[in-house]
């Protein structure tokens, strides 16, 4: 029997005795991110939401170098073959970068960044050997209106190149978060990059809790597992040509490309596609991977399930115990537990990357 069918039986028979090791550990690095992006509810500063309080809610502002050494630590002792994830709110910007990314290598430990790349360009040699995720949002027009900053594209190809320049073998993926105002440029976008060596291209349809959703989930989950709307602040989700969409997905399925070509999660259908926008409340989705897969450190050393995204359970504080205490923990299990009494899912999850 392979670890994956183990993995799995493991999941569905005792989800709150869970055997493996994660395979990522993700860090919220600091508190501040030098866009504005109008999908995410930091950029458009709605603070009261259990994203961006995963995301901004915490102090320090930056994660002190001594904690994340500590993480390292933590990991090349109990977990050598997870990876470190430096994914929130925006890395590059993180004082403490270059000396954290050393000190990983020193302990054997993978890491891979997530940015909008604003300065990846001066960022450059000390990030290029590791795997970057770069978060871009259509051609440059659409992309800098999004993100409110008038050459945030131009500046994220101008470091795209400069990796490039350093280390032509860099693994370099991008990821393009599906919006209002990007439906109907995305084969656009796909031709722009035709010609670089990428990892990959996702398309990621648009996280987000509804209002009605949140109120709907907190009448049987407030007390344990309180939801908020999220990102939906200058989304309107009416707004979505889904008809246009639909048949740009599939445009961009019948070409090949150099790297491959994404989308999350994978939507068989016209019918699921309205169905996931339309009717938010239904799940999609199985199951919540991510439980099982890796948790978000804070820069205050407090512990999340998942990542940002998720709810805000704290799991235990990495200053008061490790991480194999942590994830092996009474609040991961019981959560994992709920999830899986539930048909793998909470009614706020329905919308979450991580559910497919």
């Amino acid at each position: 029997m392979n670890i994956s069918t183990l993995k799995k039986g493991n999941k569905k028979l005792l989800p709150n005795k869970y055997m493996f090791a994660p395979e990522w550990i993700i860090l919220g690095v600091n508190n501040v991110c030098n866009l504005h992006c109008k999908m995410c509810d930091v950029g458009t500063k709605n603070l009261d939401s259990n994203f961006a309080q995963n995301l901004v809610g915490t102090h320090p502002i930056n994660m002190p170098l001594p904690l994340i050494e500590k993480i390292i630590d933590q990991m090349a002792n109990y977990y050598p073959d997870s990876k470190l994830a430096y994914a929130f709110t925006e890395p590059l910007v993180y004082p403490h970068l270059e000396a954290s990314l050393q000190y990983a290598k020193q302990k054997g430990v993978a890491c891979a960044i997530t940015t909008n790349a604003l300065t990846l360009k001066h960022k450059a040699k000390i990030v290029a050997d590791s795997n970057i995720y770069i978060s871009l949002d259509g051609p440059q027009d659409i992309h800098n209106e999004i993100r409110g900053h008038k050459k945030s594209f131009q500046k994220a190809i101008e470091g795209i190149e400069e990796v490039l320049t350093i280390n032509p073998n860099a693994t370099i993926g991008v990821f393009c978060v599906i919006t209002e105002w990007n439906i109907g440029y995305m084969n656009e976008f796909l031709d722009f990059f035709k010609d670089y060596p990428l990892q990959q291209i996702g398309f990621m349809h648009s996280n987000f809790v509804e209002q009605r959703v949140a109120d709907a989930h907190n009448e049987i989950w407030a007390n344990s597992y309180p939801a908020t709307a999220s990102n939906t602040d200058e989304v309107n989700i009416d707004n979505f040509d889904l008809d246009v969409l639909w048949d740009e997905i599939a445009t961009i399925k019948s070409k090949n490309y150099k790297f491959p070509v994404s989308f999350s999660p994978e939507i068989t259908s016209k019918e699921k596609l309205h169905e996931y926008y339309d009717k938010s409340e239904i799940r999609i989705g199985k199951m919540c991977n991510d439980v099982f897969t890796n948790v978000m450190i804070k820069s205050d050393g407090s512990v999340i399930p998942a990542h940002g995204r998720c709810y805000n359970l704290e799991l235990g504080n990495i200053y008061k115990k490790n991480l194999k205490q942590i994830w092996n923990g009474r609040v991961l299990a019981k959560f994992r537990s709920a999830l899986s009494k539930n048909g793998g899912l909470l009614p706020a999850c329905s919308c979450c990357c991580n559910s497919f």
